[in-house]
């Protein structure tokens, strides 16, 4: 296995046990919610059941980021890298990253530690909208070779 094959293996490992993270979120959630209402008086004045809709309803965009991801690192391991088809990925992707902040900033409104969360959600929906606009060039300019006589 060369060394690029070997690197997106690893990133596929990676986004399983992401994906797996995700899921343990989401059946422990009572368990880790209690935690922080416990520990925090912030969180305990919110209440768990603000807490129970962002981490129910962030978990749609986070877990559509995971399967665009392992869908792209499938097509880059088959040799399928300038494609029209990882563009749209990525732009996927970057809309639910975009989604995932909005839905932390609105959430800051009763807990202020999403905040930064959701900051930094938009800012790498902003780094893989960057990439996607990259990538797409590049599709762009081999389609155009590819016609070329």
């Amino acid at each position: 296995m060369n060394k690029e094959n070997r690197s997106i293996t690893i990133s596929k490992i990676f986004t399983i046990l992401f994906m797996a993270f995700l899921i343990a979120t989401l059946i422990f959630a009572p368990r880790l919610v209690e935690r922080l209402l416990v520990m925090s008086s912030n969180a305990y004045a919110a209440g768990a059941a603000l807490f129970f809709i962002t981490l129910f309803i962030g978990a749609v965009p986070a877990a559509a980021v995971l399967v665009s991801m392992y869908l792209l690192l499938h097509k880059m391991s088959s040799g399928e890298v300038f494609v029209r088809k990882n563009v749209t990925y990525l732009r996927f992707m970057s809309w639910c990253f975009y989604v995932g902040g909005l839905i932390c900033m609105v959430s800051a409104l009763y807990y202020a530690p999403w905040l930064p969360i959701g900051i930094a959600s938009v800012f790498i929906g902003l780094v893989v909208r960057v990439v996607k606009s990259v990538i797409e060039k590049a599709v762009s300019l081999q389609d155009d070779a590819d016609h070329t006589i």
